[in-house]
């Protein structure tokens, strides 16, 4: 009797400490599958480590604020445009030397996954700013001095040949207004604005931040570039 009842009050207490621990929260139950913290290092953990406020005017922009246009800030001895069309061409030709790029081929374009065909001079390829100058000026850069404002605009991390057509289409557009036509790119493309804005501090509006969340919701371990 004295060991059946020791085993009746063991098993009672079992039960109540697998019912506390399910009645605890952040105890991983059923209900709370995919509510855990994003993982470290992810674009969706980056998200949270953005500052969130309204958009400031955009009283005051100039493109020129932002130097002169694909200055060539490597030292390299070529621009700025010139080096992404290198980097994301292939069959580059150039005009002379190892510069001017005078053809190549988009293949792939990023924002619409169509291959685009580069001339010098008729060109159908744009380079995007993917965070566009504008958007910063507004969450930011107004407050830049002129060479941050210069690296910001010639880093190659915010910069990417596309389609010309559809980088006109998206405009200054930030991932509340404007996501690429390539679903497929989506979850890069905010990665890629997300390491840009973390890299500058440039800020995100509320809505900004939660079209970001919601891309990223479906590629939850995208990693930043």
């Amino acid at each position: 009797m004295l060991t059946y009842r020791r085993t009746l009050a063991a098993s009672t207490l079992a039960v109540s400490v697998l019912l506390a621990a399910a009645c605890s929260p952040g105890t991983g139950t059923p209900g709370d599958a995919g509510r855990g913290s994003a993982a470290p290092g992810t674009a969706l953990a980056a998200v949270d480590t953005l500052t969130v406020k309204g958009r400031a005017p955009k009283t005051g922009y100039e493109r020129e604020k932002f130097g002169r246009p694909w200055a060539d800030v490597d030292g390299n001895g070529c621009g700025t445009r010139d080096d992404v069309l290198k980097r994301d061409l292939t069959g580059v030709r150039f005009t002379d030397g190892h510069c001017k790029v005078a053809s190549g081929t988009l293949t792939d374009d990023p924002y619409t996954g169509t291959t685009v065909r580069y001339v010098r001079g008729r060109s159908k390829v744009d380079i995007d700013h993917v965070v566009a100058l504008s958007d910063a000026w507004q969450k930011g850069a107004q407050t830049w001095d002129g060479e941050t404002r210069r690296r910001f605009a010639n880093d190659p991390l915010n910069l990417l040949a596309v389609d010309a057509a559809t980088n006109r289409r998206k405009s200054d557009g930030d991932a509340a207004t404007w996501l690429p036509p390539n679903g497929a790119y989506r979850c890069t493309y905010v990665a890629r604005q997300i390491a840009v804005k973390k890299k500058y501090g440039v800020w995100v509006t509320p809505g900004e931040r939660d079209a970001m969340k919601r891309v990223l919701g479906t590629c939850p371990q995208q990693r930043l570039p």
